[in-house]
């Protein structure tokens, strides 16, 4: 968590600590950026292929600037934005669905439209294969002016000299940074019309002086630093997962019995500071918990303790100065020769001016005398041998574009020249030859992406927290609503408003009601806190290139087989780019043939009816049987009740006789008494009485002690 304790100088005097590690760390890896980025750039203009010390040697002599280093990096960069890895979400755990992550891809999708997020992209793999090292970050603001929903951008950096980062991460894209600086220069009136003229900042407590700042600007620090914080995660039965920080004392007492199992794990938090001059202006947590700048790194070697980055530009200097050299002597020794004049007689040219200009002025017709005084002829004026191109320079010239294609591995047929191949396989293999040599700046720049990914998708569930309807982007480019409920029970479900409110369908059942224009439009809840999910980088050709390709395609197969036309026609107008193609793919699939109209064969679509019919069927016998049911519990109540009532009644009866019998009783004698007590007890045990009396009697006589013993005890007291 936050150190509370801590002062703003404690976190300038951090701040600046870890700056000069960075400044150290890096210092030969930006001195050597500068040189390819000027090599890189070089043109008759700047000069900057040259050596200062060969050209100033050579005076006035040509120094030419053939600058075939950019046609070879434009190859990368160009090939790159044609395929631009695409980020793709996947299911990882936790509830997580595949139609979930589905919609994950679209936002992520969305958000890089309306964050021009090409731009950022683009820019970050030129600076990777010019100068070795490009760079993008992800940042959140206000969805426009009136609102107070905060969206998602992927923005770019245009300077990576701007950028410093944690010496100590290991990871390629950098992701376990614990800290990283961007530099901003904010126009000086700007900065004095927020905070007033006589608000200035001291001098700066980063010294950042790398030639692009100028007395115009305010330099601005921004400071990212990762924090580690401890969190108590609690697992509960059904599988969910919670965090004791976000339950209430009341809530964690009622979950305690239930928990299977908790463990302690570290959560980073992420700070963020602006840092004008020798002050601290602002502050605030990042929802997110990775820092938000993501590196495209070329290559990246650490030889003697020195790291050094290098972009493509590197291993062609020496054969670009080369190739300079030589085609500047060539042109010097051309140079140095004179035109071809005319070799003539002075009587041939006698009288004819025009011949002394033929070099400088364009004649139609030169006349010359073809005859002497004597009437001998004169042979016509002739040109004398033209200036020699030295074959040394052809070659040498020749060698180093052999060499710059060596060292690349990027040959003529790849750089736009024609070469030997001549049927497609050796075409093709020749072109994986070369994209071989440089794929590592294609796969780091999926890299890249895949983190710009990441953190999107680490921020989608915290930033997008609110109710609403969002626009998601499918891959070939069209909208889609989705309603995000950020309280949903599920991660994904299609529901269909009906008469009594949403209700929840399959899939299966949402597609049907989407081709069914009597039905309601099925909309898609989504709940992006439910699921773990992760994300991959798909390097590929973009959707545009696969749409040209499938129409090609498909324009061969109804070439070939114009039967198929009625079968396949509508894919090959939704892949074509012509206007109208889109209202002719709908129409051709309209009239598709019944087992290939959308949704499932008719065959099925018969059985799922059937099904339907039956189930309405079975549902009414059993909405029938549950009344009979319930007629049924209501009538064995009713006889209940009866018969309780009846039972009543005959125990009153028989009390009543009862007591009639005993009052009849307590009227007779005790002789008679004792004969009727006797029927009364014989019919209660169901067996004569007299046998049971004579037993009692005799085990009586058999405890009684003999007459002697009886006369010899004393006689009992009388009480």
């Amino acid at each position: 968590m936050a150190r509370r304790d801590e002062t703003d100088e404690d976190i300038l005097k951090e701040a600046k600590a870890r700056f000069e590690r960075c400044v150290t760390w890096e210092a030969t890896a930006r001195a050597n950026a500068l040189h390819d980025a000027k090599f890189a750039n070089g043109d008759a203009l700047n000069g900057d292929q040259w050596d200062q010390g060969v050209r100033a040697a050579r005076g006035d002599r040509p120094c030419l600037t053939m600058n075939k280093v950019r046609q070879h990096n434009l190859q990368i960069i160009n090939d790159a934005r044609q395929h631009k890895a695409a980020i793709k979400v996947t299911p990882v755990g936790g509830r997580a669905t595949f139609e979930a992550a589905e919609v994950f891809s679209g936002i992520v999708r969305r958000i890089e439209y309306q964050s021009k997020a090409t731009d950022a992209y683009s820019t970050a793999i030129f600076h990777q294969v010019e100068t070795g090292v490009g760079y993008v970050r992800v940042v959140t603001d206000y969805a426009d002016e009136d609102s107070f929903e905060q969206e998602i951008f992927i923005r770019r950096i245009a300077n990576p000299n701007t950028v410093y980062l944690d010496p100590d991460a290991r990871e390629y894209d950098k992701a376990d940074m614990n800290f990283g600086f961007v530099f901003n220069d904010e126009p000086r009136d700007a900065y004095e019309a927020k905070h007033g003229e006589g608000d200035m900042p001291a001098p700066a407590a980063l010294e950042h002086t790398d030639g692009w700042n100028d007395r115009d600007h305010v330099r601005e620090a921004e400071y990212w630093r990762r924090n580690e914080a401890t969190e108590t995660l609690h697992e509960m039965p059904d599988g969910t997962v919670l965090r004791e920080g976000d339950l209430s004392a009341e809530d964690l007492a009622k979950i305690k019995p239930q928990v299977v199992r908790s463990r302690d794990v570290a959560e980073p938090e992420i700070e963020w500071f602006r840092i004008v001059g020798n002050r601290i202006e602002e502050r605030k947590v990042w929802p997110g918990k990775y820092i938000p700048i993501v590196p495209f790194i070329g290559e990246e070697v650490v030889i003697d303790n020195q790291m050094d980055r290098k972009g493509h530009t590197r291993a062609l200097i020496d054969a670009q100065r080369m190739y300079n050299y030589w085609s500047s002597s060539a042109v010097e020794h051309v140079a140095l020769q004179s035109k071809a004049p005319y070799i003539a007689s002075a009587r041939a040219v006698e009288g004819y001016p025009d011949w002394f200009v033929a070099n400088l002025v364009n004649k139609s017709v030169l006349v010359y005398n073809d005859l002497d005084d004597t009437g001998q002829p004169i042979a016509p004026p002739e040109r004398s041998q033209p200036p020699v191109m030295a074959q040394a320079y052809i070659e040498g010239m020749q060698l180093a574009r052999d060499d710059m294609m060596m060292v690349s591995g990027q040959y003529q047929a790849m750089v736009g020249a024609n070469g030997n191949e001549v049927s497609g396989t050796a075409i093709s293999q020749r072109q994986r030859q070369g994209d071989n040599a440089v794929y590592h700046y294609i796969d780091n720049q999926a890299k890249g992406i895949r983190q710009v990914g990441r953190i999107v998708l680490d921020l989608i569930p915290k930033v997008y927290d609110t109710a609403r309807v969002m626009k998601i982007m499918a891959e070939d480019g069209t909208d889609a609503d989705i309603a995000l409920v950020p309280n949903a029970p599920n991660a994904h479900q299609h529901v269909i408003m009906g008469p009594n409110g949403p209700q929840p369908v399959t899939p299966q059942q949402a597609d049907a009601a989407t081709a069914d224009p009597n039905q309601p439009d099925p909309r898609v809840i989504f709940n992006p806190s439910v699921g773990r999910y992760d994300v991959e980088a798909d390097v590929g050709p973009s959707f545009g290139t696969r749409r040209e390709e499938a129409f090609n395609a498909f324009s061969q197969i109804l070439a070939q087989n114009q039967q198929a036309f009625p079968i396949v026609g509508d894919f090959w107008a939704a892949n074509a780019d012509f206007p109208g193609a889109d209202e002719l793919a709908d129409r051709l699939k309209r009239g598709l043939p019944p087992q290939y109209q959308p949704g499932p064969p008719p065959q099925v679509a018969q059985l799922q009816q059937a099904m339907q019919q039956q189930s309405q069927q079975a549902r009414q016998i059993l909405g029938q049987a549950d009344a009979e049911v319930a007629r049924l519990k209501a009538e064995i109540v009713r006889m209940k009740e009866e018969a309780k009532d009846r039972a009543g009644e005959l125990a009153i009866k028989d009390y009543d006789a009862e007591t009639r019998r005993l009052a009849a009783v307590g009227n007779i004698d005790q002789t008679s008494l004792q004969i009727i007590v006797r029927q009364m007890v014989e019919q209660m045990l169901g067996t004569p009485l007299v046998p049971v009396l004579q037993g009692h009697a005799g085990i009586e006589q058999s405890l009684q002690p003999p007459p002697d013993q009886a006369q010899a005890q004393p006689a009992p007291m009388m009480q």
